[in-house]
């Protein structure tokens, strides 16, 4: 096995732990902002409603996300919602679900991630993010960067600003194209067992199943993988 000359990670349950998301807590904290409320719309009429949405375009119905293969980015799901229900806010659309996020999913870092992502740096292999996420990539740094300060990303991509998602090949190959590097010479790391590892496996990476931060197994990769349970494990197998 080659050892990489850069790693790129999967975000949530895998660089950053994330709470269960509670959209109602989101769609509270973000009406609480409104300067207009045309329709006088709850925010449990809201979140009643996008929950609607969700089921029908198929987003995060865990029966059908492995075949969800474009994302839909939030600034215009947002703004449906907004006019639908005659909302208006005095904030640009990034500030807007920063709020709507920081509320329905508080995050931490992944245990050993920093020390990881210092180990990386020190031995001068590269690193870079690709999310599969309907928020913006303004807000996904700056997330990432206040729960990481000390990373060193090359780039950080939301799948929301690239059309695709994983586990398509298109989005992995973007990434090898910014990197300017062959499949050989990069590993993903991810918690996802379709989308992460039997995707970037499939683009021509050698895939990471990281499980440390995995709420529940509900499958496994059908590619051949390396399986790591914790970010110490990951420093052990390159130095070896």
């Amino acid at each position: 096995m080659n050892k990489p000359k850069m790693i790129l990670f999967d975000y949530g349950q895998t660089l950053i732990n994330e709470s269960i998301f509670n959209g109602l807590a989101g769609q509270r904290a973000l009406l609480n902002r409104a300067v207009k409320n045309g329709s006088g719309a709850t925010a449990e009429d809201i979140h009643n409603f996008v929950e609607e949405l969700e089921q029908e375009i198929g987003r995060y119905n865990p029966n059908t996300v492995e075949s969800y293969k474009y994302e839909i980015h939030n600034f215009n799901f947002q703004r449906y919602i907004n006019e639908y229900f005659e909302l208006e806010f005095d904030m640009e659309p990034w500030e807007i679900e920063k709020i709507f996020w920081d509320n329905a999913s508080p995050a931490i870092a992944t245990e050993g991630i920093e020390e990881l992502l210092e180990y990386l740096a020190i031995n001068n292999i590269r690193t870079g993010v690709i999310s599969n996420i309907s928020f913006g990539e303004h807000s996904l740094k700056e997330r990432i960067n206040e729960l990481i300060p000390t990373n060193h990303f090359e780039f950080i991509m939301a799948t929301s600003d690239y059309v695709f998602r994983k586990p398509s090949k298109y989005i992995f190959q973007f990434a090898l194209k910014k990197a300017g590097l062959k499949p050989e010479e990069v590993w993903y790391c991810g918690d996802n067992p379709i989308c992460d590892v039997d995707g970037s496996v499939n683009a021509g990476m050698t895939g990471v199943w990281y499980t440390g931060a995995v709420r529940h197994k509900s499958a496994t990769p059908k590619s051949h993988h390396i399986h790591i349970e914790n970010w110490k494990e990951l420093i052990h197998i390159l130095n070896s």
